[in-house]
């Protein structure tokens, strides 16, 4: 039997002319781009098959993507030390494996990860946005108050079923650890989110943003996008914010010797634990609060 390698990929992309991350038929994706490529260079058919850290959709950009794919030792090892480079000259322009090692024992590029980070760029400039940022940068018309948005999005932070801000998928949770959700201003009229979690569910993050987008131009009060998460459901009130102001930046993963251990953890299904039940009146009496 041939003996396999895992390769660890570092990957970085302009989503602008990609319909999403994963491999469809008759549409040009980051995950078929790659997989080809790395068929050219390492004469393998079929083509190998990528797992990412975190599936991006049409129009989302990357900067720090984390992908693994497993391969024949012998086809790794006849250009062990010149993969990126070869990928370079086969690559189109909008996208690149910015490196390749051999991952370490028990690393999976998906399950392996604690926390992935985004950022979504926002312009409020009155007279539109500077057509260089048109890519990556979405124009807002109304001036936005970032204290506001920073009040709301606190009221979000925490492990939550985020229902409200998921498109619902079959078999699949919608709890989430959102651990930081920030905005920032870089410049007079640059507004930019920070949303970190251990993961995401479908359009969780450009739901959240253009859910702070109508607390920040005052059109909804700070309290209302915890209102909606509390509720559960879907609320037509919160638009999804274009797909070309968002970029994965970050995937973080623990140290070499604990990556299984995260990456069995990762696979068990979510649930939130129970609300510890008010006592009965006579409880409360026989067990005072002392404060």
């Amino acid at each position: 039997m041939t003996s396999l390698v895992r390769l660890r990929l570092d990957i970085s992309y302009d989503g602008s002319d990609f319909a999403g991350w994963a491999r469809q038929p008759e549409q040009r994706t980051v995950q078929g781009v790659i997989e080809d490529a790395l068929a050219k260079i390492m004469r393998l058919d079929p083509p190998p098959v990528l797992t990412v850290a975190g599936r991006t959709d049409a129009g989302v950009h990357a900067t720090g993507q984390v992908a693994h794919v497993v391969i024949p030792y012998p086809n790794y090892q006849q250009i062990s030390g010149a993969i990126a480079r070869r990928l370079a000259a086969v690559l189109p322009p909008d996208v690149r494996v910015t490196g390749v090692e051999i991952a370490p024992d028990g690393f999976d590029a998906r399950f392996s990860a604690l926390r992935r980070r985004y950022e979504y760029r926002v312009s409020d400039e009155p007279t539109g946005l500077p057509p260089l940022d048109r890519h990556d940068t979405v124009w807002h018309p109304r001036p936005l108050n970032v204290d506001r948005m920073n009040a709301a999005a606190a009221l979000l932070v925490g492990e939550h079923d985020f229902a409200a801000y998921c498109r619902k998928r079959e078999g699949a949770t919608t709890i989430r650890r959102l651990l930081r959700y920030e905005w920032e201003r870089r410049g007079a009229r640059l507004a930019v989110a920070t949303v970190e979690a251990d993961a995401f569910c479908h359009s969780m993050v450009r739901a959240l943003v253009g859910a702070l987008l109508s607390v920040g131009d005052g059109r909804k009060p700070v309290e209302w996008p915890a209102e909606v998460l509390l509720a559960g459901v879907r609320d037509s009130a919160v638009k999804v914010a274009p797909a070309h102001g968002l970029a994965l930046v970050e995937i973080v993963y623990p140290e070499n010797g604990k990556l299984a251990a995260r990456a069995q953890e990762t696979r068990r299904v979510r649930t939130l634990a129970a609300p510890t039940p008010e006592p009965a009146p006579a409880e409360r009496a026989a067990h005072p609060v002392v404060r």
